[in-house]
């Protein structure tokens, strides 16, 4: 039977105190790798997510950053170096959708603020991370893209350009870093029940737009996320490299025009 098995890996996690990011974590740990927690703010809850990973037997440390400050990465990666010694997993799921506005309507620093986190976010920690995996000649960088890397999303311009950016950064960062021995992925969730869309699954018309635009017809669970996520960044996909898996019940496949054009 294939069991994914982590069983000594030190993994980071980046805006892991809650929803998809928590589950990753506590399915990593639940597979047997070490995790860091990640987390901007709230730090009660990345507490809480460290002692569910100790529970499992687990090491866990909290580390608060911005990974949108190239410093303060700089420092997280660090502080791991000096309580762990490195670093075999990283999992880049830190990110905002950004406050809504059509394209011409939305302020700079709004859109700037989206790009900064998903995009130059997700290379600062890429960056550290690589600095220390191609040296040691292993290690996987798993990118939490989305659908809309390939879905327009209006209202959103910020949001898909930096998926669709950061679909393209991991498939150059893997031609890079695989003669090295290093695996970097993306994985694109689609519709997912957490606490931020709420507002979405909790209303019965919402829900039921939502659901009609998925082949599946429903939502995913945080848990259908981590559990491809330990998959990824496990030797169960040593031979998968550059690429994006998505995980989205079919919403790419685009279910609105199941019954013609």
């Amino acid at each position: 039977m294939l069991a994914v098995d982590l069983s000594g890996k030190r993994a980071l996690v980046t805006g892991a105190n809650s929803g998809i990011g928590e589950a990753i974590a506590l399915h990593l740990a639940q597979a047997g790798a070490d995790v860091a927690v990640n987390y901007l703010n709230h730090p009660e809850a990345a507490d809480a997510v460290c002692d569910k990973i100790r529970a499992l037997g687990r090491r866990a440390i909290a580390m608060q950053a911005d990974v949108a400050d190239p410093s303060l990465v700089g420092k997280m990666f660090a502080l791991l170096d000096k309580e762990w010694g490195g670093i075999d997993i990283l999992v880049n799921n830190a990110g905002i959708d950004g406050r809504p506005a059509l394209g011409w309507q939305g302020e700079v620093a709004d859109w700037t603020k989206v790009i900064e986190v998903n995009l130059f976010g997700a290379f600062h920690c890429c960056r550290e991370a690589l600095n220390r995996m191609v040296p040691q000649g292993h290690g996987v960088i798993l990118n939490m893209s989305s659908v809309h890397e390939v879905i327009p999303w209006s209202g959103y311009s910020a949001y898909t350009a930096s998926k669709a950016g950061l679909s393209m950064m991991t498939k150059t960062l893997a031609q890079e870093a695989a003669p090295h021995g290093v695996r970097v992925l993306a994985l694109a969730p689609g519709a997912i029940k957490t606490a931020i869309n709420k507002n979405v699954w909790s209303n019965p018309e919402g829900l039921a737009d939502l659901n009609l635009k998925i082949p599946l017809g429903r939502m995913g669970e945080t848990a259908e996320i981590a559990k491809m996520a330990a998959v990824m960044v496990s030797d169960l996909a040593s031979y998968a490299t550059g690429s994006t898996v998505f995980v989205d019940g079919g919403m790419t496949d685009f279910a609105d025009f199941a019954h013609g054009g």
